[in-house]
This record gives C-alpha cells, sequence and structure tokens, in this order.
C-alpha cells in the first residue's frame, strides 16, 4: 500500500488536537486547543474558514451538516455546516466534555464527560437523553455499534465498558488500561473504534498492541501487533470499507493493519515524533488525516483498498497486461519477486504454494517489479501484484486470505532515520501568513501590523519612538505579506503569481527630497523568501538561491548565490546574518547552516556557513541581533543561544523560556534582546505560541542564566554569574575594533565585577582547601588582583599557595614584558607621544590616546623588576622605606636609571597592570583597592579593614588600604637617608622639567618657592597631588563624596613610589634643584619656615625608627614570598 506523506502544516496553537472529513470528502475540519474549529478545503487552503466555540475544543463529530463540538464551558454545542451558524446546545455536564461521537445514521449524539457520566442525546430533540453512569473516573473515548444497539467507552479508570443504550446498563466491562485520574495525566487516550460495515469486531488500543472483540460474544479473538511499535497506541480509526485499521501511537507513529490476514500494510512516522491525537478516513479510503499534540495537521494520500469486485477485476486485468510484457524475462533476477503461480503461463495451484516461499527474502519482504521498475507505469502495476501475492480471488469474487502469504511485499522497507520537512522560510518577529490579523514585524524600532479580512486589506506601521515618524496607514493592494522596519525605511515585498511578478516595495521616509518610495520587479519566476534593512542598503533573499543587496535609495548593489534555501535573515548596523538549510534533516531535526557578514566599505565574511545547533527534533522560532549587535536566536523548544566571538564564534545558551512558562501550552515570543542591561524582552502567550495583534500585548523580561551544573550552591552561582558577565561583555572589544565608541565606565565596571566574582570564589575555594583551584582561578585575574591573593593566602596561613601565586605573578610580569615590544612596533606613534607634558595628559582623556599613557607606565614596572633580580639587597631596604607599598616594585634610587612620571597621571599609575589582548584596562589602582575593601567589609577580622599601625600578630603583608591623613603626612616626612637625598636631586629636575609646559589646572601649583612661601598655611604634598588629580577622581568616580574622594585620593597617593611623594612634598614646601645650599643649612625664606623644617626633622627622625621596627616582619615576608628561588 504504497503512499504519499504530505507535509504537516500549522493548525492549531498547542495542544490536543481533533480531525475529521465532511461526508463527502471534500473538506477537512479540525478543532484545536486555540478554541477555534477550522474547516480546510485541502491541505493547502491557506486561508480556512474558522468558527470560534470556545476557549479549547476536546472534540469534535461531523455528520449529516452537522457539527458537534466538546468545548472548555462544560457544553456539547451544535452549529450548521458549512456555514458555522451555531444551532442550540446539545447537552451540558458539571465540567467539561471529553469526546463526542455519532452514531451511523446522525440521529443521535454521544458526549462522555469528565464527571465520569456518557449521555446519549437525540440530535433532533435535545431533551431526549439517556444517561449511563457506573465509570469511577473520567471518560476518555466513546464509539457507537454501527446497529446502534451498544456502546463502548473507555475510561480512566482502567475499564472499557459496553453498554446497552436502551436498557442503560452494562454488559461487560474489561479492565484493561492503566489509572489516571485525569485525562490529561493518561498515557493513552484510548480512543475505541467500531468496524463500520460488518460491525464485527470491537477495537481497542491496550499498551502497544490493538485488541478486537467480536460482537456478541464480546470475545477476544485477534490482536494486532508490530515489532517496530514500541510506544503506546492513542487512537484507532477502520477505514470506510472495514478492511483495514489504522493507528496513531505516542511517540508518532502511523500504522495501518489489515484485519483479514493481521499483517502491517503500511508503516508511517510523524516528521518530528510528536504524539499523533486524532485520526479520520477520508470516505473514499484513499487519505487517512492526522493532527498532533502540536496543532499540526498532516495527510497521507494514495492508500487504495481495492474493496470491490470491479476493482479488482480492473485490477487483475492491469496485472496481465504488465506481465505480458515480460513473458520472455520470467528467468531474468527482474522477475525475482514473482512466483511460479504467477507467471503468464501458469494457473496457481496449491502445490506452488511452498515454491513460493523460496521467492522469499530472509528479511520476510519479497522482491517485486513495482520496487525495480519505479515508473508511473510499474507503480501501479506492482502495487496490483502485491495485492494478488497476498490474496487469491475465487471465482465469485470473494478475497480468501493466501495459506502462506508472506510480509506485504511493498517496496524495500527502509527502518532508518526518516528525513525531515524542511522549515519554510520565515520573518523574525512576525506572525504566521495565514492569519487574517497578524504580525509583520515587531523590532526594536516598531511594530507593522497586516490585515486580510472581509473589510479591509491593509498593513499599520507603529513606531515605539514617534520622534522617528509618525505612525502610517498603507492600502495592501499588492498583497504584501514580508516587511521590515528600520530608523531609515519600511520595506515590504510580495510573492509572485502567474501573472505579476515579486515586488520589492521600499518606503524610504527618512529621505531628504519629495520622492520617497521605489519599487522593484524580480525576475520571473523569482519569489522573495525573506528581507532585511540594514544601515542605508537592504537585503532580499530569493527563491533562485540569491541574495540580492539594495542600496536604500534603490540602487542595485552586489548579489550572490546562497548555499541552500533560505529559512531567515536579519541585519543590525552593517552585519548581515543569514540562516539556510545546509542539507536534508532526519527525525525531526533541521540541518541549518548560518553566514555572518559585514556589508560595508570592506565587505567580509565573518562565520564561513558554519552548522547552527539546534535541540533535537527543533526548528527556528527566531533569528536576530542583541541591541548590541550579538548574533543570537530561539529554537522552538525556547531556547536562547548568543555568539560567543571570543571563543572561536561558538553559540552559547543563555536562556531557557520553557523554564518560566506555568503550562505546556504557554509559550514565549520573543521581541529583542539586551546585553547591557541583560533582559530578554518577549510577550506571554498563554495556551498559544503567538500573541493576538489587539489589543497591544504586553511585553515581559526574562532574566538569563547559563545551563552550567549546581547553580544552586554558592560556587556554581558565582560561576554562572562570572562567565555570564564575560560572555554579555564580549560586545565591547568587538565594537572598540568595529571603530565605534564604547562607554568606558561600563566597561570598567563589567572588569570590576568579573574581578571582584573571581575574588569571591578564590576567597571560598581557600576555605575549602583548594589550593589548586585557587591557583586556576588566579590564572584568570588581572595582575594586580594577584597581589590581593598573595596577601589573602599569607594572610590565610597558606604559604605554599602564597609561594606559588607569586610565581603566576612573575609568569604574568614576564608574558608582559613579551608583549610590550610587539605593542611598539604595531603602534609606533605610541612611543613618539611618550612622556607627554601635563597640559597634554590633562587635554587627553579619552579611547586610544589613555591607552597610551597606560602603557607608558606600563615600562616603569619592567626595568624595575630587572633591577630587583640583579639587586636583592637594594630590594630589601626597599621594601623596608615603602610600608605598605606592593612588594613586586622595587624603588629605583639609583642616579644611573632615573624613573620620571609625568605629574599629570601619577593619580592613575599603576605598577602591575598587565595589558589584556593590548588593550589595557581603566582605572586598576582603584579596582584592586574596592576588591580589597569589599573583602575587608565582609569579614570583621581581616587585617585589611584596620589600620596599618596596628600591630601585627602574625607575618602578614600590609595591604593598599587607606590609612589616617596624620600617618600619611608622617610618613611623607620621614626622608632621611642619603639614599633619598640622592632621591630628591633626580625627582626635583624632572618635577621642574613638567611644570614648565603644564597648562594651568583647575587649583594650580606652586610656581616658585617665593609664592609658595606666601602662603599663610604651608599645603601637604598629598594636599597638593589631590588639588591636581581631584577632577580624575571624579570623572572616574562621580558618585563619591567629599570622604570618599579623600580616601580614595589616599590610596592612591600611597600607590606612587617614594621619590615621587618626595617630589610633591618638596613641591608643596616651595623648593626647587637651586634650594639644595638652602635645604642643607636647615633654613628657608622665612624664619617661620625655618622652624617648621626644623620640627618635621625631628618629628621624621621619631617616626623613621618606630617604622622601621613595624615593618620589619612584612619585609621578611614579602622577601619570602617574591624570592625567585
Amino acid at each position: 500500500m504504497p503512499c504519499d506523506r504530505k507535509p504537516m502544516r500549522y493548525g492549531h496553537s498547542e495542544g490536543h488536537t481533533e480531525v475529521c472529513f465532511d461526508e463527502s470528502g471534500k473538506f477537512l475540519v479540525t478543532g484545536g486547543n486555540d478554541g477555534d474549529v477550522r474547516i480546510w478545503d485541502g491541505l493547502d487552503d491557506d486561508d480556512p474558514k474558522f468558527i470560534t466555540v470556545g476557549e479549547k475544543v476536546y472534540s469534535l463529530a461531523l455528520k449529516n451538516g452537522k457539527l458537534v463540538t466538546a468545548s472548555s464551558n462544560n457544553t456539547v454545542q451544535i452549529h450548521t455546516f458549512p456555514d458555522g451558524e451555531p444551532d442550540g446546545i446539545l447537552t451540558r455536564f458539571t465540567t467539561n466534555a471529553t469526546h463526542v461521537a455519532f452514531n451511523g445514521s446522525g440521529s443521535r449524539v454521544a458526549a462522555g464527560s469528565s464527571d465520569f457520566m456518557v449521555k446519549v442525546v437525540e440530535v433532533s430533540d435535545s431533551s431526549q437523553q439517556k444517561t449511563l453512569r457506573g465509570h469511577e473516573a473520567p471518560v476518555l473515548s466513546v464509539t457507537f455499534d454501527p446497529k446502534d444497539d451498544f456502546l463502548a467507552s473507555a475510561s480512566c479508570d482502567g475499564s472499557v465498558v459496553v453498554w446497552n443504550i436502551e436498557e442503560q446498563s452494562q454488559l461487560i466491562r474489561w479492565p484493561l488500561l492503566q489509572k489516571t485520574n485525569d485525562v490529561s495525566n493518561a498515557p493513552s487516550l484510548c480512543r475505541l473504534a467500531w468496524q463500520p460495515a460488518a460491525a464485527e469486531f470491537l477495537a481497542v488500543p491496550v499498551e502497544t498492541k490493538v485488541h478486537l472483540y467480536e460482537r456478541g460474544s464480546w470475545n477476544h479473538v485477534s490482536t494486532l501487533s508490530d515489532d517496530l511499535l514500541t510506544q503506546l497506541v492513542n487512537v484507532v480509526v477502520w477505514s470506510p470499507c472495514g478492511r483495514f485499521l489504522a493507528a496513531g501511537g505516542v511517540g508518532g507513529s502511523l500504522t495501518v493493519w489489515d484485519v483479514s490476514s493481521k499483517l502491517c500494510v503500511e508503516r508511517q512516522k510523524h516528521e518530528k515524533g510528536f504524539t499523533v491525537c486524532g485520526l479520520a478516513w477520508s470516505p473514499s479510503g484513499s487519505q487517512l488525516a492526522y493532527t498532533d499534540t502540536e496543532g499540526c495537521l498532516g495527510l497521507l494520500d494514495g492508500l487504495g483498498s481495492s474493496g470491490s469486485s470491479s476493482g479488482t477485476t480492473r485490477a487483475k486485468k492491469a496485472a496481465k497486461d504488465f506481465d505480458d510484457l515480460f513473458d520472455d524475462d520470467d528467468d531474468r533476477p527482474m522477475d525475482e519477486g514473482l512466483s511460479d503461480g504467477h507467471s503468464p503461463g501458469k494457473k496457481p495451484h496449491e502445490d506452488d504454494e511452498d515454491e513460493d516461499d523460496f521467492h522469499v527474502p530472509a528479511t520476510g519482504r519479497a522482491r517485486n517489479r513495482g520496487a525495480i521498475l519505479d515508473d508511473e507505469n510499474s507503480l501501479d502495476a506492482g502495487s496490483v501484484t502485491l495485492s494478488r501475492d497476498k490474496y487469491d480471488v475465487a471465482d465469485g469474487g470473494a478475497v480468501l486470505p493466501a495459506a502462506a502469504a508472506p510480509a506485504p511485499p511493498l517496496r524495500p522497507a527502509y527502518e532508518g532515520p526518516l528525513p525531515t520537512a524542511p522549515q519554510k522560510a520565515f520573518q523574525p518577529g512576525s506572525t504566521p501568513a495565514h492569519l487574517t490579523h497578524r504580525f509583520m514585524m515587531w523590532n526594536s524600532v516598531g511594530i507593522i501590523r497586516g490585515y486580510n479580512d472581509e473589510e479591509d486589506n491593509a498593513v499599520d506601521v507603529e513606531f515605539h519612538d514617534t520622534a522617528v515618524h509618525h505612525a502610517m496607514h498603507l492600502t495592501n493592494s499588492l498583497g504584501h505579506t514580508m516587511a521590515d522596519l528600520s530608523q531609515e525605511a519600511v520595506l515590504l515585498a510580495c510573492p509572485g503569481t502567474d501573472e505579476l511578478a515579486s515586488k520589492l516595495q521600499c518606503l524610504h521616509f527618512s529621505s531628504w527630497d519629495t520622492n520617497k518610495e521605489w519599487m522593484v520587479d524580480l525576475p520571473p519566476g523569482e519569489d522573495v523568501r525573506a528581507l532585511c534593512l540594514g544601515r542605508r542598503w537592504a537585503a532580499v533573499a530569493t527563491s533562485a538561491l540569491m541574495l540580492r543587496l539594495f542600496s536604500i535609495g534603490g540602487v542595485q548593489r552586489e548579489m550572490f548565490s546562497l548555499p541552500g534555501n533560505v529559512v531567515s535573515m536579519v541585519t543590525h548596523g552593517e552585519q548581515l546574518l543569514i540562516v539556510y538549510h545546509r542539507a536534508p534533516g532526519f527525525d525531526g531535526d533541521q540541518a541549518l547552516g548560518v553566514q555572518l557578514l559585514q556589508v560595508g566599505r570592506r565587505p567580509k565574511q565573518l562565520i564561513h556557513g558554519e552548522p547552527l545547533p539546534l535541540s533535537p527534533r527543533t526548528h527556528l522560532a527566531w533569528l536576530g541581533f542583541s541591541a548590541e549587535g550579538t548574533p543570537c536566536y530561539v529554537d522552538s523548544d525556547g531556547v536562547v543561544r548568543m555568539l560567543n566571538r571570543s571563543l572561536g564564534n561558538t553559540w552559547t545558551p543563555v536562556c531557557n523560556t520553557r523554564e518560566t512558562c506555568k503550562s505546556k501550552s504557554d509559550h514565549y515570543w520573543v521581541v529583542g534582546i539586551h546585553e547591557n542591561p541583560q533582559q530578554l524582552r518577549c510577550i506571554p502567550c498563554k495556551g498559544s505560541r503567538y500573541p493576538p495583534t489587539l489589543p497591544r500585548p504586553a511585553v515581559a523580561i526574562l532574566p538569563f542564566k547559563l545551563p552550567l551544573c549546581q547553580t544552586s550552591t554558592e560556587k556554581g552561582l558565582m560561576e554562572e554569574q562570572y562567565w555570564r558577565s564575560v560572555l554579555f561583555h564580549n560586545h565591547f572589544s568587538f565594537l572598540s575594533s568595529s571603530g565605534y565608541e564604547v562607554d568606558e565606565e561600563q566597561q570598567t565596571r563589567s572588569q570590576k565585577e568579573q574581578q571582584e566574582l573571581l575574588m569571591k570564589m578564590f576567597a571560598l575555594s581557600c576555605k575549602l582547601e583548594r589550593e589548586f583551584r585557587c591557583v586556576e582561578l588566579a590564572e584568570l585575574m588581572t595582575q594586580n588582583v594577584v597581589t590581593l591573593a598573595v596577601r589573602y593566602a599569607a594572610r590565610s596561613r597558606r604559604m605554599a599557595l602564597a609561594q606559588r601565586l607569586s610565581e603566576l605573578a612573575l609568569e604574568k610580569a614576564n608574558q608582559m614584558q613579551e608583549e610590550e615590544p610587539e605593542e611598539e612596533e604595531e603602534e609606533p606613534e605610541s612611543s613618539a607621544g611618550r612622556r607627554p607634558s601635563g597640559s597634554e595628559v590633562t587635554g587627553r582623556r579619552h579611547s586610544n590616546r589613555r591607552h597610551q599613557e597606560e602603557e607608558e607606565e606600563e615600562e616603569e614596572p619592567v626595568e624595575e623588576l630587572r633591577e630587583e633580580e640583579e639587586d636583592e639587597r637594594e630590594e630589601e631596604e626597599t621594601s623596608k622605606c615603602s610600608a605598605g607599598g606592593n612588594p613586586f616594585v622595587k624603588e629605583t634610587g639609583s642616579p644611573g636609571t632615573p624613573s620620571v612620571t609625568p605629574i599629570g597621571k601619577v593619580g592613575r599609575a599603576n605598577p602591575f597592570k598587565v595589558l589584556g589582548s593590548g588593550k589595557p584596562s581603566s582605572s586598576p589602582a582603584h579596582r584592586a583597592t574596592s576588591i580589597l575593601d569589599n573583602m575587608a567589609s565582609g569579614r570583621k577580622s581581616s587585617p585589611l579593614a584596620g589600620s596599618v599601625g596596628k600591630p601585627n600578630k602574625g607575618p602578614v603583608l600590609k595591604p593598599l588600604a587607606p590609612r589616617p591623613k596624620t600617618k600619611t603626612q608622617s610618613t611623607l616626612l620621614q626622608m632621611t637617608s642619603l639614599k633619598k637625598k640622592t632621591t630628591r636631586e633626580v625627582s626635583q629636575p624632572a618635577a621642574e622639567q613638567q611644570k614648565q609646559p603644564e597648562a594651568p589646572p583647575p587649583a594650580p601649583p606652586p610656581a616658585s618657592p617665593a609664592d609658595n612661601a606666601e602662603n599663610t598655611r604651608p599645603k601637604t604634598g598629598f594636599q597638593l597631588w589631590l588639588e591636581e588629580n581631584r577632577k580624575s577622581i571624579s570623572a572616574d568616580q562621580p558618585d563619591l563624596e567629599e570622604t570618599d574622594v579623600i580616601k580614595e585620593a589616599m590610596g592612591r597617593f600611597r600607590t606612587l613610589t617614594a621619590e615621587e611623594r618626595l617630589s610633591w612634598t618638596e613641591r608643596a614646601k616651595g623648593q626647587t634643584g637651586d634650594d639644595l645650599k638652602k635645604r642643607k643649612r636647615g633654613g628657608g625664606d622665612g624664619g617661620g619656615g625655618d622652624g617648621g623644617g626644623g620640627d618635621g626633622q625631628a618629628e621624621a627622625d621619631e617616626n623613621s625608627a618606630k617604622k622601621k621596627k613595624s615593618l620589619d616582619p612584612s619585609a621578611k615576608l614579602s622577601a619570602f614570598a617574591f624570592n625567585k628561588n
């Protein structure tokens, strides 16, 4: 029984769906979870008539021009057919009716309900009802005896009951099914079916088989089964002739048996494996319609059943004519499938039956000419020959089963994966085209609605921001079905017809001239499949596997061929994302490919036809870009995936909308994605996949969540937050490399967030004694955060971990040293801009110039690390002098290698900045201090939260925490050694050199010692530094209060080298290089200055002795933690 499986089409929203034919076989009638009954004039009807009967349709039946439906309002309604006019209510229940069925004459209707009752109602007079009580759970299905004496019903109580209608009593009860408490929880619907003509058998689906019970005796006489049927049978239905029985299963299986021979004559599989919940034979018996739980409708065509003797005669004549062509070729392999008894020169007789068996292959499927000669003539004759193989036709025309009938000799059976029907092209942000009121486009710019009903055929364009353009109402005389909307234009397209070509129409409303509209006809036979609008250009994909580019003004541009039929296409700026079929899919999967191109002055291909990953047995539901320009898409399972540019252009799942749905029939219709803030904008659709056009649906916001393992634990939660932050901030590097401006403040905030999460995970791993994991986390940190990790490890008494982290820090420093020459080659201009003056630094606070400043700061720690390796003694002296400083940094105090730092940049000096991919992060010193402050606030006993002046019980490294103001001043005054005098001679000319060309800042420093002497209250070096760098601190963190600004400034000032702090102190005193003699004499410009200098010198001597004692443990631990040996 060769048949043709038609592609399935969308019929109703997701949920239980019923189907039946009208008596003529012309119309298909379906009812679904959306409450509509649709009347289809064939499977290809794109505009079916529909009748709304309630919120949901549970069952329907059609007979004698009467359409009966069981809806969600606890009623059984009747409508006229095909007009669809309401004709009253047949009966009511206390809860939903679950199944309805007509008797053979159409005079009665049986209805089962969830209130355990079955009612039999007269159609002509609904007051005449019979109620059958006895089930102990909701009723699953009902069916009439063709002779109208009995009625069979199945229930969730696990029983199948046969009733005597007139006596309203039970005749027999079979406990065959699994017990459940509701129809929605039943593993099978158990739709019973009574043989139509002979009324001999009642078919009952039981698990993976179908039991046949004889009418009258009610004995179990036969069982229909199939080895390939592994899942539950859901529904069974008889062919009109009563010869064949079709069954639909939970796993999407479609099986047809010949009841007389108990053989399976047809096997089909749902293209996506969804559960088949509705079956209906056409009155002619040549078609079998089926529906699934996703609301889709399918059709098997060509199911020929030669039930009449005339048909058998015609089949015999066709077979004889076919065999006459091969009389001379009976011995050839082509004739292997025919037995000797069926050859033209012999008559069939019983003795030949044994010989027939030798011609049957081991698989049990006989070979035949129809399988070998698969042309138009052999197809029919082959199928006729098969029917002769299975049945001998007696003289009286009766069909007798053959004694040794093998498996049905159809075409060679293929039991592997079945190909999937390819997904049709669609516009992202649009609803199906067969709807009369639909969304043609919903994107970040606006909404395009299409109306196609009896009153109007128009297109409405509405903008989210009315400043872009006012709303528009366009007549749709050309029948446009596709649309796109941008800040510049509206693009519309219509398919071609036999008379007219496919047209592309553009409304360029942002044009400055008066003629704002243009139209293009595509070549004959070429239809628009997808379209989109980019920045000053438009793209159109056609049925000829072509992609055509147009300028926004209508000029034809480049064109190229696509590797397969387009599925969807979107743009963002200059990016063009195309998804197409790269190969046939199997077992419900779609094999899609994706291309990402950059269309502009420098066209290039970013993704070269890579496969697009989808969830198993799903299709593409939405395609688009995030607001920041990252490609994203959603499959029919609700999984949202985003392109990860930093991981080789791979796709990462970032959300699953199904996790937030309350019901299986609920969905989210995605309209947009934002990375900053992290938002998934979508419309909740209750009981359907698509929202209604009116009233305007509300947009909901869903959060993102990476599907990492064990996100309920603290460790898994922080890991998910970290990697989600990394993924959702990749667009910063892409935008900057593409020439766009980047919000540096937001980028800094994201980097700070990531480093804080790493530090929290590091602390958690330390607490769990996972030191190897600590090192793995440290590899992801920046260098200045690694120093904090070293101190945390030392404070936690984990010296082995601190040693390994220090080695890791040295490796990062060496990597930075190796990358610097490469960066100098790539940016030769940056070396020319080194050592800028103070005025230049003040004027350059943006983009690339800021990167050059930070690259300049990176050279100093590398030189210091080299000197550190050469002279370890000097390192120990330096660590004693630089109290609380970074233990990595060595003071360069020798006259031979002076370290000069521009005054305008000392506030942002970062001695351990690591260049990440050649792009330094901003405000590193602030980030390190903030992370440390966060750690301190969470732990009361942590030394990080305390003052540095407090004595430490153990050898711990001192952090960069802010000190009290008096401590800072006393530290700046304790410079008395000979080495520090040498440092003054080196740093003082540098200060003068930078003061000369420097533009006057908002708080100008003293220009000369004389000016400084005139001040009544001499300023300290820190105050002077704060006045010049206050603007930089306020710009980096505008939300800080005055006290927080001072704390932040103290933290930054402490990161400066001793020479730089000394130079600021001397500038505050008003000293220059010519004042060295006066300093030796201890003199000043006035007597007050002398007194002040003497007091400061005495205080410095006293504090210096105390400081050396308190710093001894820290210095020793610093030398241990960073000792190379």
